[in-house]
């Protein structure tokens, strides 16, 4: 006898490809950690609203409907790397031009360190020879030289 795997299962098995627990699978879906279990435990079945929402941060969504994967699987992105790519997406055109400019500039040798602090409530910095060429504001960034 096959033993087939349900919906609730693939959604499970993308959720913790994904890092997450129920109740933050659950909340990027819009809904409670009690459907998130219900989804998973093949007692109710996730609306096209849900799969939309979890496809954003990348459930393989056809992989859960279907059992069936199209091409490897989606990049799994970090929690800095989500955090970084929201803020990316609301930022505006001179603040996505600056955040660019400043991750793929390379500071000459000797130029002295940057050190910039990203005020998120993970208290991240990132360090780097950075080349700013004006004043820069990018959502809550202070910039100070070290």
């Amino acid at each position: 006898m096959e033993q087939t795997v349900s919906i609730g299962d693939r959604l499970r098995e993308e959720r913790q490809r994904l890092d997450l627990n129920q109740t933050e699978l659950g909340e990027r879906g819009g809904v409670t950690k009690k459907t998130q279990m219900l989804y998973e435990g093949g007692d109710r079945f996730p609306d096209a609203a849900y799969l939309a929402a979890i496809a954003e941060v990348g459930a393989d969504v056809r992989y859960i409907v279907t059992g069936k994967r199209e091409g490897p699987l989606p990049e799994t992105l970090s929690a800095d790397e989500r955090e970084f790519l929201a803020l990316f997406r609301n930022a505006s055109l001179e603040g996505k031009a600056a955040a660019i400019g400043a991750l793929s500039a390379k500071a000459p040798k000797g130029q002295k360190k940057t050190r910039i602090s990203v005020g998120t409530n993970h208290g991240q910095v990132v360090e780097g020879g950075i080349v700013n060429h004006g004043p820069v504001s990018f959502g809550n960034v202070t910039h100070k030289k070290s």
